[in-house]
């Protein structure tokens, strides 16, 4: 009913004058827009703008934002007429941002933030059996932004107007992100006919699992609203197992009577399930889900049903004291019972253009986190409460999700009542609205405004940050009162001595990268810009109990900078290539580069050499946080994905093309994961990390080798390491490597148990190697399938495949070859066929 829109602009305050908020005004000429959608997207269709993402296009759709945005649409209705025991709803689930709405001429309402839904009772107002006309009307959300009020918060912070708007911060640029404002529908409407009373809130959750007794006490509260009737309201209950993963399970189900509380009826129903099938993430055991489906009755009438999928597990946050690291508490999360290191990454949103994003890019990206033996993603404060296809998946894949509510890197107004209410708002909504996801671990209260107010003010201990009265009271109030079982923390990073400490809280690790040193409380903040002062062999002196954020710089594949970068600008630092790097100064990686690589002499060149910093840094970074199990219980790396093609932090660019740093870090978040530990006194050990709930015994090889090929001498050993843990297995002195420039260190599994894997002695740049070409033999599996056999006489170093296409999928990629290695790379496309000329094959 509601996708024929129709969308026009005029300059701010003209709409209404030329009558575009009345019901007889004429729209047939305006151009269509998609609901939910997005402004911008529509002007693309309609050829009014370029596509903002090629070149340097995004400057010449800034004039978007200062305009005024209407939507119109017309719609006839054939429905009965409301009984008085009933009401219609017309719902908007999301509009961005600053909004007055028309229904048949008469004014509804006004909203001014992105982040909640809005409810108009129409019951009245709507011709049932007839022709009406929707117009609404987006403010240029500039107008709401006093420039004499935003001076108040400029100290720190990009573009401090955003602050004034409940609105998708990120819109307006960031180190990583096009400023691009997104104004329109971005969210489904809906019209709702309810009769007598309307389900307003469920929320289940694991009161116990009692693994002893195999059984688990669940809860489900249940909401709703009376407004037509004072019978008697019930509310009955089944709980569904799914079949393929319960098959000796049985429906439970249950009457919930609800009692009045004010002008709603409510109850809680507490229900014992036997031989439950708990939820876990996917590298513990299986994501179980049930059905939960809820009945509103009234006497035998059924007013309202409500069906979701849920899952029985219990989860807290650890924070005891680390009697192994004195002075420090641990920062980690236990799921069943079973204290878990979260391997995974932050999330960005997946598309500038927030509205209308298909499920299949969200199933792309969140199965690929999956695939890369990923168990939690952090959705960032700078972006949106994410569409729930997003937990439904993350529910399904097993995933767990650390969520942030949306303030991030900047100060918030606390002085106007009306910008606090909204907060208050938008936080029970959200709170409400995804309390019940088996998938939600964590709310947090933002990204980094603590952290960068302290550094700015490091001398006033008596200025808190603007914001503070969300992050430290009203925030955890609402989560304490509408969720309750799911833990609440003030921000990202936060605690300690300094909000990015090492002995307590999580940390964020900007040392590598942008030069942050390491800092207490009332310390002046240094930063050192220089190769080493980025380096990432820094990691290993970073003993964080939990590193939410941390990460580098690397390019795109060549296929991405093809797209949207014109051929005569296809070079390190041209206009076109500095214009899709957001960060400041454009040449900031470089510093890695030198440090790792080398600095590229060619665009091929700094693709591989951007991409090899990233991955051997994240690759050495995760090792060292793991190995530190479990005085280290995660690492959150920065970041998983983007939201246009852009030079970034990001190991999977916007089409989904997977960087180097992607199969690095596949490899490296692996459960069981053998890594080497070198000592700064030339001796070495062998790290074994198990991430499973079960012992490890296996058969170890461990080789010291040339890069031309010879074995210099090799250990095999048989090796066990006890569930849940990370030690030590196997140790050498010194003087059992010589040469070190031209050797490296292996390691492989005789029942291929971990990832095999190598150290070096020194950056890529400065060991004694020879590139080395790989033999590969491409066999045709079926039309969609191949499978790649290589080998190589030495040791090959960034092995890796190229494609045009993001929809190819490669078992493995980005990785080395040893002599004795026959390695087996299977690449499939669901959507084409594949041929092997599709692939091309390059090594360093």
């Amino acid at each position: 009913m509601f996708n024929a829109w129709k969308l026009a602009d005029f300059a701010p305050g003209q709409g209404v004058a030329a009558g575009a908020n009345t019901e007889s005004f004429d729209h047939a000429n305006w151009i269509d827009v998609s609901v939910p959608g997005d402004v911008h997207r529509a002007l693309i269709a309609a050829g009014r703008i370029p596509d903002p993402y090629y070149d340097q296009n995004e400057t010449q759709c800034a004039w978007v934002e200062d305009r005024e945005w209407w939507y119109r649409r017309r719609f006839d209705l054939a429905m009965d007429a409301p009984h008085s025991d009933e009401r219609l709803q017309l719902v908007f689930h999301g509009l961005d941002t600053f909004a007055t709405l028309w229904l048949n001429g008469e004014q509804l309402g006004t909203t001014q933030n992105m982040f909640r839904s809005h409810v108009f009772d129409v019951t009245t107002k709507l011709r049932v059996n007839g022709s009406n006309v929707l117009a609404i009307c987006f403010d240029r959300p500039l107008d709401h932004a006093d420039p004499e009020r935003v001076k108040q918060f400029s100290a720190w912070g990009n573009d401090p107007e955003r602050v004034l708007m409940r609105k998708a911060q990120f819109g307006y640029g960031w180190d990583w992100g096009p400023r691009l404002p997104t104004v329109g529908i971005w969210m489904p409407v809906e019209l709702k006919r309810q009769r007598q009373a309307a389900l307003t809130g469920t929320h289940f959750y694991t009161v116990k699992h009692d693994a002893a007794q195999n059984l688990a006490l669940v809860a489900v509260h249940v909401e709703a609203d009376p407004f037509a009737t004072e019978q008697p309201l019930a509310a009955t209950i089944r709980l569904v197992p799914d079949p393929a993963a319960a098959a000796d399970g049985s429906i439970i189900e249950h009457t919930l009577s609800l009692k009045r509380s004010g002008d709603q009826a409510v109850g809680t129903a507490y229900l014992q399930v036997n031989n439950p099938h708990l939820w876990w993430t996917h590298d513990l055991g299986n994501p179980t889900l049930y059905t939960l489906q809820i009945d509103l009755q009234a006497g035998d009438a059924i007013l309202d049903s409500h069906e979701s999928m849920v899952g029985i597990r219990t989860l807290t946050l650890d924070q005891s004291p680390d009697p192994a690291e004195r002075g420090t508490r641990f920062f980690r999360f236990v799921l069943n019972g079973v204290p878990i290191f979260a391997r995974g990454a932050d999330w960005i949103p997946a598309e500038s253009f927030v509205g209308g994003i298909p499920d299949s890019r969200y199933q792309l990206l969140l199965t690929a986190a999956r695939d890369a033996n990923m168990n939690m993603l952090r959705i960032w404060g700078g972006g949106i409460y994410e569409h729930d296809v997003f937990y439904n998946l993350c529910d399904q894949l097993g995933l767990l999700i650390w969520q942030d509510f949306m303030f991030a890197c900047a100060m918030y107004p606390e002085d106007d009542p009306v910008f606090v209410k909204e907060v208050e708002l938008e936080a029970i909504a959200q709170v409400r609205r995804l309390r019940s996801h088996p998938s939600l671990a964590l709310w947090n209260g933002n990204n980094e405004n603590q952290w960068i107010h302290d550094q700015v003010f490091w001398d006033r201990v008596d200025y808190p940050v603007p914001g503070a009265l969300y992050y430290h009271h009203i925030l955890p109030s609402i989560v304490s009162e509408h969720d309750g079982q799911i833990p609440y923390w003030p921000g990202s990073p936060f605690g300690g001595s300094d909000h990015a400490s090492m002995e307590d809280g999580n940390r964020h690790n900007w040392q590598v990268w942008h030069g942050n040193v390491p800092r207490r409380f009332g310390e002046e903040p240094q930063r050192v810009n220089t190769p080493d002062g980025v380096s990432f062999a820094l990691y290993a002196k970073d003993s964080g109990r939990f590193i939410s954020e941390f990460g580098m710089h690397a390019a795109p594949v060549y296929e991405t900078l093809r797209r949207n970068i014109p051929a005569d600008q296809l070079y390190h630092h041209s206009p076109s290539m500095d214009h899709h790097n957001k960060d400041n100064p454009k040449n900031k990686g470089d510093n890695l580069m030198i440090a790792v690589t080398g600095l590229p002499a060619t665009l091929e060149d700094y693709i591989d050499y951007s991409m090899i910093a990233q991955a051997e840094g994240l690759k050495f970074g995760i090792e060292h946080f793991r190995r530190r199990k479990p005085h280290c219980s995660g690492t959150l790396f920065w970041q998983l994905n983007d939201c246009w093609p852009v030079l970034s932090w990001s190991v999977m660019d916007y089409y989904g093309f997977g960087k180097a740093g992607y199969y690095y870090a596949k490899r490296v978040y692996a459960s069981l994961l053998a890594s080497f530990k070198l000592h700064d006194d030339g001796s070495v050990e062998l790290w074994l990390t198990n991430d499973t709930l079960q012992a490890v015994t296996t058969t170890v090889t461990v080789a010291l080798r040339a890069f031309t090929g010879a074995t210099v001498w090799a250990d095999t050993t048989p090796v066990t390491i006890a569930a849940n843990d990370s030690q030590p297995v196997l140790r050498w002195d010194a003087d059992c490597f010589t040469d070190r420039t031209a050797h490296y260190l292996s390691v492989a599994s005789s029942d291929d148990a971990f990832p095999r894997n190598r150290a070096f002695f020194g950056m890529i740049k400065d060991v004694e190697r020879v590139p080395v070409a790989p033999t590969v033999q491409i066999a045709q599996i079926s039309p969609h399938e191949l499978r790649a056999t290589l080998t190589a006489p030495a040791f090959a170093y960034f092995v890796h495949f190229t494609v045009a296409s993001e929809t190819v999928q490669f078992s493995d990629n980005y990785f080395d070859l040893e002599p004795d290695e026959t390695k087996v790379v299977t690449i499939t496309d669901a959507q084409h066929p594949l041929r092997p000329t599709d692939i091309s094959l390059a090594y360093r």
